[in-house]
Parts: C-alpha cells; sequence; structure tokens
C-alpha cells in the first residue's frame, strides 16, 4: 500500500509541475495546448468515466491521466519543468484547485450522450 500512496503522490506533484509549466512562455503552443487539457482534465471535480462504472470508471485514473502527463512533460523543456517544481511543491501544501469548467463540459458531454439514448430509445420502441 505504501507504494501505491507514493506513485499517487508523485503522480500529483507531476500534475502541478504540469499546471505551471503550461503557464510559462518558454513552452511550445501544442506543448501548452495537450498541457493544459492534461492539467484540466486531473483537476476536474467529474471524471469523463464516472467511477461508479465497474473497472472502466478507474482507467481514467491509473491509464489515461498518467499516459498523458508523460506524453506532456516530454514535450515541455527540461528547464521549464525544473523551475516549475518548487511552485508545484508550494501548492501541494495548499491543495489542488478545482476546474469547474472541464467539469461542466464533461457533465454537457454526458447529458447529451443520455439525451441521444432517450431519443434513440423512444425511436425504437415508436417504430416498433
Amino acid at each position: 500500500m505504501g507504494k501505491l500512496k507514493a506513485w499517487a503522490k508523485n503522480l500529483k506533484r507531476k500534475i502541478f509541475i504540469l499546471y505551471y509549466a503550461y503557464k510559462d512562455k518558454r513552452v511550445p503552443w501544442y506543448a501548452k495546448t495537450f498541457t493544459a487539457g492534461v492539467v484540466a482534465y486531473a483537476f476536474s471535480p467529474i471524471d469523463l468515466i464516472p467511477d461508479f462504472i465497474p473497472i472502466l470508471g478507474y482507467l481514467d485514473d491509473v491509464i489515461i491521466v498518467p499516459v498523458g502527463i508523460m506524453l506532456a512533460l516530454k514535450m515541455i523543456p527540461i528547464n521549464v519543468i525544473a523551475d516549475c517544481e518548487m511552485k508545484a511543491e508550494e501548492m501541494m501544501k495548499k491543495g489542488k484547485p478545482k476546474n469547474w469548467v472541464t467539469g461542466l463540459l464533461i457533465l454537457i458531454i454526458w447529458s447529451l450522450f443520455i439525451l441521444w439514448l432517450i431519443i434513440k430509445g423512444y425511436q425504437i420502441v415508436k417504430g416498433q
């Protein structure tokens, strides 16, 4: 259990590093765009795949977010990452910010999906 806790803390630290890195002027625009998406998703209070869905619900936490972090870190210059590490340590003491905009976007996506399912279900029932 100790290794899992250390892994999670390291992952959180990297998210905070990315949070500061995407604001840095030395980071290329494509890296900023990708990094902003990773950070927004990680800080979102709502997951794209809700955790209550068996197995799939934890895929974003265990696979999608870590892979996104790894790819984003590869796009950012090493000197920027080094500069952002100290800022990240300070932020970790304060707690993570919530990204309600991304949470709202995910909520809208799910609402549209559910609406589509209802319409399709109605069309199937009406057609019979």
